[in-house]
């Protein structure tokens, strides 16, 4: 027994040093991002907006979040997203459609944007659209497990994340000199109809007694009321003049009507967006998951395969009415801003450094995302908040798989301002629930699926109104 402790503290060590090294290489990773950017020359640049769209699909036989690609279907993944040019250093939002990508694996992709667009990775906002037939990527659980000598990586195999990381990169630096000038930003709304509910089923005394997941079998937990939801899609655009350049949408709830089929399909919210492209071609429409933590299509959906075309024209209706709706005013630089806060987000107590570290040589690697998270937080790793100013618009870009009432919080404190939200950034932290959710039971705040404490809601509820209390110029 001696022996074995010996062995697992040496380890131990040897995983804790591994990471003051990665961390080292990630930070001069960034000087390095921060040192070729193009600020200087940025300023010099008009108002204008690149756009950028690639391939995310893996191919055949590689893993997915929970299987290998069988097939391929009509449909691909996408990574797409905007540049905004003569802001200072240039902004970057992307959306990916996959099901996380953490910790480690986040700050990859905004270093490698940031070194493509000649910015730097604080002016990155990197999102997933958490769809299910997709993959995750995270770099610090894959070189966890390679430090013990696991051979099969799984869903933890970043190979293709990094041939896709270098598609994108080229796309990035290609769509820069294509940029369009920028008069005309607008904003609007629609609510959608019949996809949202509420997942956690409470009873009187506000413990909760089911999960009314994204599909639903159960009659009696369809018939319940929707709960609380945000119903409200949100769309930002970008004009040159009379042409929109970009649509950007915004809407909370878990994309899921069925999965685990073995094929990469963006769901119906990608379907949403493809179907806009059709109906409206010529801007790119880029969606993000809203704080669709605890919310899904449960009361809408019983698994059907016929209801994901149903959902999906409901979003896209909604995208379109938001659309319709949009009231576009002129635009120049200086109403234009990127503002970002640092938060140290709290450590579930139930993460163990040995039991995680022990699980990695276990059948199936354990949980080194957790750990890789664990190890971080330790670190003193901070979460980068965001928010895109546009005028009187703010849209913040927050981590993991947050709660709606965060959503519903952000657009109570600003009244005044039209506030939007993307979720599921850094994927590490997991589900993030409110305070009092903690206490309440249910799935998405169990030691399963979250990586933080309860404490989470001080620390991101201030740093949401630090944020939308910020009004100063990018410039």
């Amino acid at each position: 027994m001696h022996s074995q402790s010996m062995h697992l503290r040496r380890r131990m060590m040897l995983l804790g040093s591994w990471f003051g090294f990665f961390s080292l290489l990630l930070s001069s990773a960034a000087t390095q991002a921060e040192d070729s950017g193009g600020a200087p020359h940025a300023a010099l640049r008009p108002l204008s907006l690149a756009t950028f769209d690639i391939d995310a699909t893996p191919p055949l036989g590689s893993m997915m979040a929970y299987d290998r690609v069988q097939g391929l279907g009509e449909l691909g993944l996408r990574c797409r997203g905007v540049v905004i040019l003569g802001v200072g250093e240039p902004i970057v939002l992307c959306a990916v459609d996959w099901i996380g990508i953490g910790n480690q694996s986040h700050d990859v992709f905004r270093e490698q944007i940031a070194k493509a667009a000649g910015t730097t990775p604080s002016r990155v906002a990197v999102h997933t659209l958490h769809q299910h037939d997709a993959p995750r990527c995270d770099f610090g659980a894959e070189s966890l497990l390679n430090q013990v000598g696991v051979s099969d990586l799984g869903a933890y195999d970043g190979t293709y994340a990094r041939e896709m990381l270098g598609r994108l990169g080229a796309a990035i630096q290609q769509a820069i000199p294509n940029a369009k000038p920028i008069t005309h930003a607008g904003f609007g709304t629609a609510d959608v109809k019949k996809v949202a509910s509420n997942r956690r089923i409470q009873d009187e005394s506000g413990q909760v007694v089911s999960t009314r997941y994204t599909a639903t079998r159960n009659a009696k937990l369809r018939a319940l009321p929707e709960g609380i939801i945000d119903a409200q899609l949100s769309s930002l655009s970008f004009w040159n003049n009379d042409t929109p350049l970009a649509v950007l949408s915004y809407y909370a709830c878990h994309p899921q009507s069925y999965y685990r089929t073995g094929i990469p399909s963006p769901d119906f919210p990608g379907i949403a967006r493809f179907i806009r492209s059709q109906d409206a071609p010529g801007p790119l429409y880029l969606h993000f998951n809203g704080a669709g933590g605890n919310i899904g299509a449960g009361k809408y959906n019983d698994g059907s395969k016929a209801n994901r075309l149903i959902l999906a024209q409901r979003v896209a209706d909604a995208m379109r009415e938001s659309f319709e709706n949009t009231s576009k005013f002129k635009i120049t630089a200086d109403e234009i801003a990127w503002t970002t806060v640092g938060v140290a987000m709290p450590v579930a107590t139930h993460l163990d450094r040995e039991t995680l570290t022990q699980g990695l040589s276990q059948p199936g690697g354990g949980h080194p995302n957790k750990l890789a998270w664990l190890l971080r937080c330790e670190m003193g790793h901070t979460v980068e908040l965001g928010c895109l100013a546009v005028g009187d618009t703010r849209v913040l870009h927050m981590p993991g798989e947050l709660f709606v009432e965060y959503q519903l919080a952000a657009k109570a404190m600003r009244p005044d301002l039209k506030v939007a939200m993307a979720a599921y950034g850094d994927y590490g932290p997991g589900y993030i629930g409110t305070a009092e959710a903690y206490g309440q039971g249910g799935y998405e705040t169990s030691e399963r699926a979250s990586n933080v404490a309860s404490q989470v809601e001080t620390v991101l509820m201030t740093g949401i109104k630090t944020l939308l209390e910020k009004t100063e110029s990018s410039k």
